[in-house]
């Protein structure tokens, strides 16, 4: 049996025989009529071909009589004549004897798309070749032309539904997820949760790279562990980017403001801090939505939702009886999370956090204070302004070094937009767990920089006062960002491992 005419218009036309590439007549219109003839797949008028095509002035029929005769010689053999049906009043392609790539993909809805296999996945999408009918633009002929752009927009929402589904399927396989990121990218160029998702991939395929090459020459324990990047969904259907490092029994980082797991991994103010707990550790830490790589087009950034983000990793990664670590405004959230599922957590440490949001703490000038910061957040957020990055460089890392202020600016740029960073530093100001600081029924190790700027030393203190039996550490320094080359980093390091070190420190 002869093959059918293959005809694919998910990219520019192309049209083969027996796998063969036929060529074209090079008349735009000529070719543009083909590809009409064949998606639409049913009989058409010759008059109204002729008005899409043609000028009343050009003859209309004559040229359309013209390129038919130029298709019938190229898409018809001697043995095959009926590909191309016409009489007086109507013009077709016979449906029977094509293969349009088209069709295997118009249909395809977002419910098919989250049940189908993998593997159909990328046969769709190698479908794919560019956007529908590229290159065959025919701007004075509106009607086709508004034909083409509907299809093709159509289109283009159904291929980042493949690629959307593939990048988050294959996320554990970054070098077989690469390439449908990119493609991804190249469609949605102004999406920054794709931008943030391709970078992350290039580093995670880089570093799969570089170990494969390092493990040929080094032993085991000679180079940096490897962290793997996964996703989980909240309750509300947020996505929760967690990241897992290192070897032995588990730890949870309670996700922290101004996070982004692949920036932190390479980042000279954090990997210090991941390094050290990965270290006889499996480290689990995750990015709060809103920021990082978890979902940034999250409506809801109450106390309760982070609450649920940090169920949704520890459910995900499978953890129980572990030591909890909450960071800044993330020890809330922690304690929080401890009172609802106490069976849960064997040890909470609380490092520079606080039980009252800088609302709450109803302090007039901290309140001032706090609200021009989230005005100045919103219009500056991510701009190389040396004044407002100077701001916060000195709130969070006043004994930063130059390398690692030029890091903390960056990472305002990659962690969040403006309005999420306003977002979030606006809602934590409602946070408050004051009232339920006595109902912590695990060991508790609370740590606080004396003299913090980002968080008040006394919000500490208070927050170890609250909670029954909680050990309280004051750490010299005015770091909030713990840095790695201080004595308070090392003290804050041995508190911690000898207290989760034990079974029950109290």
């Amino acid at each position: 049996m002869k093959s059918p005419l293959q005809i694919k218009v998910l990219g520019e036309l192309l049209v083969l025989r027996d796998a063969q590439e036929i060529l074209l007549p090079p008349s735009k219109k000529t070719r543009a009529l083909l590809a009409y003839l064949a998606v639409v797949n049913r009989r058409q008028r010759r008059d109204h071909l002729c008005e899409m095509f043609w000028d009343a002035p050009d003859d209309p029929r004559a040229s359309l009589r013209w390129s038919l005769s130029k298709l019938r010689r190229v898409i018809s053999d001697d043995e095959d004549q009926s590909c191309l049906g016409t009489d007086r009043s109507s013009v077709s392609l016979d449906a029977d004897k094509l293969d349009v790539d088209l069709q295997h993909v118009a249909h395809i809805t977002a419910k098919e798309v989250r049940v189908l296999g993998t593997s159909d996945l990328e046969t769709l999408a190698a479908r794919f070749r560019g956007r529908f009918l590229e290159g065959l633009e025919l701007p004075r002929c509106p009607v086709f032309e508004a034909w083409r752009t509907f299809h093709a927009d159509a289109l283009d929402r159904t291929r980042s539904l493949i690629l959307r589904a593939l990048v988050e399927r294959l996320r554990g396989e970054p070098e077989r997820a690469l390439p449908y990121a990119q493609a991804l990218q190249s469609l949605e160029p102004s999406d920054v949760q794709v931008s943030l998702e391709l970078k992350s991939l290039v580093t995670s395929a880089r570093q799969n790279a570089t170990r494969l090459r390092s493990d040929e020459y080094l032993g085991p324990s000679e180079h940096r562990h490897s962290q793997a990047i996964r996703y989980c969904r909240s309750p509300d259907g947020v996505r929760i980017a967690y990241a897992v490092s290192g070897r032995g029994p588990p730890i949870l980082r309670a996700a922290h403001w101004m996070s982004h797991l692949q920036y932190e991994w390479e980042s000279p103010v954090w990997q210090h801090w991941i390094d050290s707990l990965s270290r006889e550790n499996t480290l689990v830490r995750y990015d709060e939505r809103g920021n990082g790589l978890s979902d940034w087009n999250a409506d809801d950034l109450s106390l309760a939702a982070m609450v649920s983000d940090l169920e949704s990793v520890a459910n995900a990664s499978g953890l129980n009886g572990f030591p909890l670590l909450g960071v800044s405004q993330s020890c809330a959230v922690s304690v929080a999370y401890v009172v609802r599922h106490p069976e849960r957590v064997s040890h909470l440490i609380l490092y520079g956090g606080y039980a009252r949001g800088w609302r709450k703490r109803g302090n007039r000038r901290e309140i001032d204070i706090h609200e021009a910061m989230t005005t100045l957040i919103r219009e500056g957020w991510g701009k190389d302004n040396p004044a407002f990055r100077q701001l916060f460089t000195e709130a969070f890392i006043p004994g930063a070094s130059r390398k690692q202020m030029a890091w903390f600016n960056d990472l305002q740029k990659e962690t969040a937009s403006p309005v999420n960073a306003s977002r979030l530093h606006y809602a934590f100001g409602d946070m408050d767990v004051s009232t339920i600081l006595g109902e912590v029924s695990v060991p508790t190790l609370v740590l606080h920089a004396r003299n913090d700027a980002a968080v008040p030393f006394e919000e500490g203190r208070a927050l170890a006062a609250g909670i029954p039996g909680a050990r309280f550490v004051d750490l010299n320094s005015a770091n909030h960002i713990l840095l790695g080359d201080e004595p308070a980093f090392g003290d804050f390091l041995r508190e911690v491992t000898s207290f989760i070190s034990v079974a029950d420190p109290t």
